[in-house]
């Protein structure tokens, strides 16, 4: 896959299906057009593409927002490439872009600069200044311009009953089990490690330390998960905790991960933390001791677990 990080980067030199959206967590709803913007191109001779936009418009033009995104860029592009995309356009969303005419948007973006010959997007697609085109403008411009225009239907896409925004809400109040149904994946946390204070270590539990650069990247509610990642090319299974380390007074969330079977430096490395389940809550233990205690236990949960 081609990624380029506008639409003027993207020099186009054969013709495009392509859809249009933010695809926030590239869930399972957006699966199904995703798919059949994939499988569209292979039949037609087309590239596949997705035009998408960073930042999210709502940073731009609610400013007052504080919503947070299930991927982050770097995320978004590894799943659409493992989908089997050919062109990833991620274009800067600003004021001025959101000012664009419809006609400007789909004459020159996506006609001229793209070249879409074939456009698929859902039932409630709104396009243009103050989002005020819709799908009937959309096929006269495509008779106008020589492009076709594909609608999937509101009981296509409703059959998988999902969105971006209750995947926030499952993670945001640790129903991992929800959001992963509704993702097709299990949510993943990308950050690079680095040195702690060492407590994990004291306890005989050492701690990778993750610190995640982006932050508009969702972290799911405080608490204990059994988790998994991907090191050197071997699946690592492990706990992690989410949250303020109350039994030593803590005063900065952190995200730490005790892996089960590894005891390689991963100091600097970027890695990417997949959640299975939640385990239990953050609590503030009388001592150390109890804390050590109740990691045995988590660890165990964690270990039946993963022999499902």
């Amino acid at each position: 896959m081609n990624t380029f990080h506008s639409i003027s980067e993207y020099k186009a030199l054969e013709p495009v299906a392509i859809t249009i959206g933010t695809f926030d967590g590239v869930h399972i709803g957006h699966r199904k057009i995703l798919e059949k913007v994939i499988n569209h191109a292979k039949v037609a001779h087309l590239k596949s593409a997705v035009l998408t936009f960073f930042p999210h418009p709502r940073m731009v033009l609610q400013k007052d927002t504080d919503i947070k995104l299930l991927n982050t860029i770097a995320e978004k592009e590894a799943i659409l490439a493992k989908m089997g995309l050919d062109v990833l356009v991620i274009h800067p969303f600003t004021r001025e872009f959101s000012r664009l005419t419809a006609t400007e948007f789909v004459r020159d973006l996506l006609v001229n600069n793209l070249k879409s010959k074939k456009i698929i997007i859902g039932y409630d697609h709104r396009f243009g200044r103050n989002r005020t085109a819709n799908i009937t403008d959309l096929i006269a411009f495509g008779n106008a311009l020589d492009f076709s225009v594909e609608e999937i239907q509101a009981q296509e896409i409703e059959e998988v009953s999902v969105s971006s925004t209750k995947i926030r809400k499952a993670l945001e109040e640790g129903d991992v089990d929800t959001a992963n149904a509704y993702l097709g994946y299990e949510y993943m946390l990308t950050g690079t490690v680095k040195k702690g204070k060492g407590l994990g270590r004291q306890l005989n539990f050492p701690t990778a330390n993750l610190t995640i650069d982006e932050p508009y990247k969702l972290i799911p509610k405080t608490g204990a998960y059994a988790v998994k990642s991907n090191i050197n090319g071997k699946d690592v299974y492990g706990m992690m905790n989410i949250g303020y380390n109350p039994t030593v007074n803590g005063k900065f969330k952190t995200i730490e991960i005790h892996f089960f079977d590894f005891n390689g430096d991963l100091y600097d490395q970027t890695i990417q933390i997949d959640l299975l389940q939640r385990l239990r809550d953050e609590k503030k233990f009388g001592s150390l001791e109890a804390l050590k205690e109740q990691l045995a236990k988590d660890k165990e949960r964690s270990l039946r677990l993963i022999s499902q």
